[in-house]
């Protein structure tokens, strides 16, 4: 079952009607249904294997939560217990040792499942024990990374103690296992995400039709856009790669990745993300107008926002309170400057966590360059923030200037397309030849001829088609009044029937005619699946 799809969405209309219905009759009962339909969207999606892994994780992290809250209180009851601020201070270091194993222990059990999966045949081919990275054969059970990161932030949450743990493991499993999230994220929280899950929802118009109007959104970009992109990106990152592209193709490609990549992953958000208010719940933004950004820095805080929310409150700021970190700091103040100590600790952490967030999309050479590149410039344009402000001052240039943004956004723009090449291209070298070639000019000439002689799909029309600039043009109006603080929906829910009506006509009108130029055969597989 493909979630763009008429099976889909007749699970999708029959759970709803089952879900509502319960509501009124039993609504204390009413998350057992979305717990028995993520249970089997899980099944019809990945197969039994996606659910035996999903249920195994949330059992580790459930008994583990369990076992940590009892350490706690077992914690403070002894330290209550106790005379003197010695003994209180060796119970504490006791329970503290016992809580870390426990929490170590089901770390690993978690990442040593997503490990398996994601890393053991990589490792192995680059040790000379397998034929390729594929070769073994071991399938990505569907949406591993994201339930396993939303555990595991559960599993640190408990660990200190933020909230009393979810005593009821069916609750606990729909949690882990809610099915909107499944197939792109977000890795919500469970501060947000536990309680909408057991409150009772009751059918409201205007909440199903802001849901289906995301939904719909979603498959303009996913369908029009991402679907109908797919084969210029194929042909300049697959048939094209290699020391001859020609620099003008690799330039248009990463451009048209770019665009691709933005459509299909946002897409898929907007799609879960109605999908999950048409039961009256709403999950963790993750994208914010991230072709808006002023800065790199800024851009990862608008693109998979519950990604980088996750590795901030979990990887970076435990990484920068370390005594190492905080001695260093120390250390790079005394001998390199006020500005350096505070920045050099906060550097390395941010290196640290895009090395992890490139390891999080593959343990290929290509994504750890990819992670290293963006960690880099983040940490270098943290570091030399003094030299920038320095000079807009001597050259007297407005920062705050609708000049100046614009030229901010188009060089983030440059600093993202340049960081995309380690991203797409399967081979590191490739993407060497690819900046090589652009810098030095090599094989500049007409597009249309170095698509044709690729064998692209739509290069008369440079693969923008009518219906894709259509909705181009849609999903960057939609962009742009969100960015000025427009709630597009609510203004479209305000409107007059009849407009909303030839709103909605026309968003189907531009899916379907984008639908006749998807070159995936369908719905297409969504670029962040498995991860």
């Amino acid at each position: 079952m493909e979630l763009i799809s008429l099976q889909f969405f007749f699970f999708l209309a029959g759970l709803l009607a089952v879900y509502y219905v319960v509501g009124r009759l039993a609504h204390k009962s009413q998350w057992i249904v979305l717990l028995v339909g993520s249970l089997a969207f899980y099944c019809l999606m990945g197969g039994a294997s996606t659910l035996i892994y999903a249920v195994a994780v949330a059992l580790v992290t459930w008994g583990a939560g369990l076992g940590l809250d009892r350490l706690h209180q077992a914690d403070k009851t002894a330290r209550k217990q106790a005379k003197g601020r010695d003994a209180k201070k060796a119970v504490k270091r006791a329970f503290t040792r016992k809580r870390r194993v426990v929490l170590v222990l089901a770390l690993a059990a978690c990442v040593g499942i997503l490990g398996y999966f994601k890393y053991w045949n990589v490792l192995l081919f680059y040790a000379g024990r397998a034929e390729s990275t594929t070769s073994l054969g071991i399938l990505l059970p569907l949406g591993i990374s994201f339930y396993i990161f939303q555990s595991l932030g559960y599993l640190i949450d408990s660990y200190n103690a933020k909230y009393p743990p979810q005593r009821n493991f069916a609750r606990h499993l729909l949690f882990v296992s809610y099915f909107p999230q499944i197939i792109q994220g977000p890795i919500n929280r469970h501060t947000t995400l536990d309680p909408q899950l057991f409150e009772v929802h009751h059918a409201d118009g205007d909440h199903i039709e802001r849901g289906l109007l995301r939904l719909g959104f979603g498959m303009l970009k996913k369908i029009a856009v991402a679907n109908a992109l797919s084969n210029v990106v194929d042909t300049v990152f697959v048939q094209a790669a290699g020391p001859h592209i020609p620099g003008s193709l690799a330039i248009f490609g990463v451009v048209v990745y770019s665009i691709q990549m933005y459509a299909d992953f946002s897409g898929g958000i907007d799609i879960v993300e109605g999908v999950s208010e048409l039961f009256g719940i709403e999950m963790d933004q993750n994208f914010r107008q991230p072709y808006f950004s002023v800065s790199l820095a800024d851009f990862w805080r608008r693109w998979h926002m519950s990604l980088g929310a996750w590795m901030r409150d979990y990887v970076f700021y435990p990484l920068a309170v370390t005594s190492p970190s905080r001695n260093f700091g120390k250390w790079a103040g005394k001998h390199l400057g006020k500005h350096a100590g505070r920045t050099l600790p906060a550097c390395v952490a941010n290196i640290i966590v895009f090395l992890l967030v490139g390891l999080w999309h593959g343990a290929e050479l290509h994504y750890i360059a990819w992670g290293l590149y963006n960690g880099v410039i983040v940490a270098a344009s943290d570091l030399c923030a003094p030299l920038f402000n320095k000079l807009a001052e001597v050259t007297h240039v407005r920062r705050e200037s609708a000049g100046f943004r614009l030229f901010a956004i188009a060089r983030t723009f440059v600093v993202v397309c340049v960081g995309r090449f380690f991203d797409c291209f399967a081979r590191t070298s490739d993407s060497f030849f690819a900046i090589r070639n652009i810098v030095t000019g090599t094989g500049y000439g007409p597009l249309r001829d170095s698509l044709v002689a690729y064998d692209a799909t739509y290069a008369d029309e440079l693969g923008f088609p009518v219906p894709v600039w259509a909705a181009l043009a849609i999903i960057f109006a939609v962009d742009v009044l969100y960015e000025r603080g427009t709630d597009v929906r609510a203004a479209v829910l305000g409107w007059r029937l009849p407009v909303r009506v030839a709103v909605y006509v026309t968003i189907i009108l531009v899916v379907a005619a984008g639908a006749a130029y998807d070159t995936t055969g369908g719905g297409g597989g969504f670029l962040y699946a498995n991860f």
